[in-house]
């Protein structure tokens, strides 16, 4: 029995990145949402538990469902279903605006993601056909806030942070940007003007912005550890539901 246990431990934290605690907890946010379905019909193959583990291992190793399957006992057809099943349900929980808003510092960063489906993605300037994914961060615990659905790699950043919505998630909050998002309603860093080098006070302040902006990249490099969002093959709301589920995964993992 102890083999056992040891064994499921292996699978869990090598194949996850998750520790067997998280992944517990990952496992009872999907259960209360549902993941065992209604129970009627034809029975799945795989107990919830391990379900949950094909996801999480497909999203942190991007292995094939050909591949996955014969892991798992399983055909890829099976992968296949379970993923589009129980995908969705490891989605980050919706963030309210909190009581101490005032108080907080959030940060937006936009991330192009290489994506197959190109009915979604664009010709970037990665020379990869991608998508461009909002991402905004707590600045003091690192976790996601919120991230945005994918649009064309193209697609600027102020624009795409205008048509996601999650401005209606940062209301009261002070939000960090790059010079990207001008006169998009958050601090953004000073620009120099023409023929006009920036005053001294300024490239002080740039500096310290930079400083703190610097921690939604680390954040944004921790998420692509996950290498579904290195090269997703998802299609539709796939990749969507990939970034949702790999941004509840590292605040899990941030949470020990």
């Amino acid at each position: 029995m102890a083999g056992v246990l040891r064994a499921e431990r292996v699978w869990v934290e090598t194949f996850t990145g998750l520790q067997v605690t998280q992944f517990g907890r990952l496992l009872k946010v999907v259960r209360e949402r549902g993941g065992d379905g209604t129970l009627r019909g034809r029975p799945w193959l795989l107990p919830l538990a391990e379900r949950v583990l094909v996801v999480a291992v497909y999203y942190r190793t991007n292995l094939t469902m050909r591949q996955l399957g014969p892991l798992f006992g399983v055909s890829s057809s099976t992968v296949c279903r379970v993923i589009q099943r129980l995908g969705p349900l490891l989605a980050i929980e919706p963030v309210s605006r909190p009581a101490d808003a005032p108080e907080r510092l959030w940060i937006v960063d936009g991330t192009l993601i290489p994506l197959r489906d190109r009915r979604v993605a664009a010709s970037s300037r990665n020379y990869w056909f991608s998508a461009n994914v909002q991402v905004v961060v707590d600045a003091d615990t690192r976790l996601v806030i919120a991230a945005a659905r994918p649009v064309p790699g193209t697609t600027a950043d102020a624009h795409a942070w205008r048509a996601s919505g999650l401005s209606r998630h940062c209301e009261g909050v002070t939000v960090l940007g790059d010079g990207a998002y001008l006169n998009c309603g958050m601090a953004v860093p000073h620009r120099k003007r023409p023929g006009r080098a920036l005053l001294p006070g300024e490239e002080d302040d740039n500096a310290a912005h930079r400083k703190v902006r610097a921690r939604v990249e680390h954040v944004i490099g921790h998420l692509k550890n996950y290498k579904i969002l290195r090269d997703c093959r998802q299609h539709g709301d796939g990749l969507h539901h990939a970034v949702q589920a790999v941004a509840h995964m590292h605040g899990l993992a941030l949470a020990s």
